[in-house]
This record gives structure tokens, C-alpha cells and sequence, in this order.
């Protein structure tokens, strides 16, 4: 199946499953009571996070055919924020707002229409940098997807049943926090196929420990609770006491690790970018490509500005979401609230 085909399933797909969430939140009230005081806490932030995924959205939904390519071109599938971009082109650098070259002087196919100027290809540095979104998204949604149900399994798994389990995920937990994670990360990348889901299980198999530790200690200290004394006094089985009461119990350090392991993974792709082994059309490629360039006479500060201010707004977003979800899914805050 081509890849472009792969792309618009999966959007189809988190769509479906969108609606999906958005139908339980619908049916169940206690739901819609905290999604509306996530909504009165942080209506910029997630109208922000709104705009990242929409534009990530429409570098995703690809097709072939179209205007505005030349003949090889126009048979290679395209995005939407392709299409849209797709006659903004120069021969090399370009201020924003310029109407002549920054080298040479000549005249500009489009003067006056690249806000945030052209780089050293000539492509509008606003449109390379809305394409980062997508790869950023990616990189922290499926990375954090991949090592928290991993660290959540084997850190419920080792704290409640203990003995032997608990050995062996110590172990393992063990084995690999004493490698360091960049060289470990490097390997992994090196091996696996090149591509971002190759980027994002790297970065999902080197930072699951941190987590599995810290579920770990909460399974510790919630099996010797009365509530699940009391679960196990009546008979409840071991699994659906896991299931029930302890893992809800830990729904808050899911997500304040998802907020924090997002950003984490974010500038950890960035990293691997500036050794050039990341992810290509990410903001840290653009910020690694960015780094000669300050050095020029005038200096070229645009592409580096573009990748750094887009990186920052969307990691001060999730944490600024983050930080709300942790308050309205906190029971000590709702009950202050009642």
C-alpha cells in the first residue's frame, strides 16, 4: 500500500477516534463537567494545541494530481499544505516582507509575500516550519504512547505482585538506566529502519524506566491501602482489583509523565538533529541547518527564529494544558472547588 494512502488512514482513524471521545465525553456528565473546566482554565492553550493539530492535519492528508508542479512533480502525492505553498518559491535567501534577494538584489517572483522570509533553497520559511508540526506532534504523541502503557505494565506489575516479577523488572529497569540513553538512543536509531516511527520506538524503548520507577512506588504504597485490603477481604480477584483501584489511582502521574515526557521527547528529537540523525523536515533540522548561518554577513536569522519560536509556543501549550488536567483530574482540587 503507498505511503500516502497509509497517512490518510491514519487520519482518518485518529479522526474516527476523536468522535469516538467525543461521544463517551457526551454520554457520561461527570466527563463534560471537567472537560468545561479545562475549556474555563486554558481556552488559549488548547486553542492553540487546536491550530498546531489542524495544520499538522493537513500536511497529513496527502493525494496526487493537481496544478502548480512541473511534470514529475505532479505525479508524487502531495498535501494539502503542499498545494497551498506550492508557488511560493525562490531562487535563495529572502528577508521577511522583502522584495529582492538578500545576495544579489534581484527581484523577488513574490515580493513582499514571505513573512518570514526564504531560506538558502528558496522555500517560504513559514511553510517549512508548519511542516515541523506534524513531525513534532508525532514524535511526542506516539513516543509517549509507546513507553507509558510500557512503564505503566511492568510498574504496576512489579509493585503489586512483588517477589520474583519484581526482581526481574528491577533487573531489566536496571540494566538499562547504567547504559547511557544518547549513546543507547544513537544505536537504536543507527539499527532500525530510518524513518519516525523508527525515531519515536528508540525514544519509547530509552525512556520508559523513569516512569516504570515511579509507577512502581505508587503500586507500593496503594496495595497496602485499606481499600484494596478491604477488595481482597471480599473476594475481588487480583486483576480486576489492578484494574479497578490501582491503576485509576495512578491516572494523575499518566498524564502529568505524558505532559512532561511530550516536551521531553520534542527536544530530544531536536537533539538528534543538531548530530544529524533525527527526523527530517523536523524544527530541529531546520534549527541544525540554521546554526551556520548566524555567521553570515548580514546575519540569517529568520529560519532559526521560525523553528525556535514555533518550538516554543507549542511545548509551553502541552505544559500549560498539562498542568490544567492535573488540577480538574486531582480529587484534593475537585473537592476544593465543591
Amino acid at each position: 500500500m503507498p505511503a500516502h494512502v497509509v497517512s490518510n488512514l491514519m487520519v482518518l482513524a485518529l479522526v474516527a477516534f476523536g468522535a469516538f471521545v467525543a461521544v463517551l465525553v457526551q454520554r457520561n456528565e461527570l466527563w463534560q463537567r471537567q472537560l468545561l473546566e479545562l475549556v474555563r482554565r486554558r481556552p488559549l492553550s488548547l486553542c492553540v494545541l487546536a491550530v498546531y493539530t489542524l495544520i499538522a492535519l493537513t500536511d497529513a492528508v496527502t493525494w496526487t494530481g493537481g496544478s502548480g508542479f512541473d511534470a514529475i512533480a505532479a505525479h508524487e502525492p502531495r498535501s494539502l499544505l503542499d498545494r497551498v505553498f506550492s508557488q511560493v518559491r525562490e531562487k535563495s535567501y529572502s528577508a521577511p516582507f522583502a522584495t529582492t534577494e538578500l545576495y544579489g538584489r534581484a527581484a523577488l517572483a513574490h515580493p513582499g509575500t514571505h513573512v518570514l522570509g526564504t531560506d538558502i533553497l528558496g522555500r517560504d520559511v513559514l511553510y517549512v516550519g508548519l511542516k515541523g508540526a506534524k513531525v513534532a506532534l508525532l514524535i511526542g504523541g506516539l513516543t509517549s504512547l509507546i513507553a507509558i502503557p510500557l512503564a505503566l505494565f511492568f510498574g504496576v506489575l512489579a509493585g503489586y505482585f512483588g517477589k520474583r516479577v519484581d526482581d526481574i523488572v528491577f533487573f531489566v529497569m536496571s540494566v538499562l538506566a547504567s547504559i547511557p540513553s544518547i549513546l543507547l538512543l544513537i544505536a537504536l536509531i543507527l539499527v532500525l529502519p530510518k524513518g519516525t516511527v523508527s525515531v519515536c520506538v528508540a525514544l519509547g524503548v530509552t525512556s520508559w524506566v523513569g516512569f516504570c520507577r515511579l509507577s512502581r512506588g505508587e503500586t507500593l504504597k496503594l496495595r497496602e491501602l485499606d481499600f484494596v485490603a478491604a477488595a481482597r477481604a471480599l473476594g475481588v480477584s487480583e486483576v480486576k482489583i489492578v484494574l479497578r483501584h490501582v491503576v485509576p489511582n495512578l491516572m494523575h502521574l499518566v498524564v502529568i509523565t505524558f505532559v512532561l515526557m511530550f516536551s521531553g521527547q520534542v527536544i530530544a528529537e531536536s537533539v538528534l538533529s543538531w548530530l544529524g540523525i533525527g527526523v527530517n523536515g523536523s524544527w530541529g533540522q531546520m534549527i541544525a541547518q540554521a546554526k551556520d548561518e548566524l555567521s553570515r554577513d548580514p546575519v540569517i536569522w529568520w529560519n532559526l527564529g521560525a523553528a525556535g519560536t514555533l518550538l516554543f509556543i507549542l511545548l509551553l501549550t502541552v505544559n500549560s494544558i498539562g498542568d490544567a488536567v492535573r488540577d480538574v483530574l486531582d480529587p484534593r482540587t475537585v473537592r476544593e472547588r465543591q
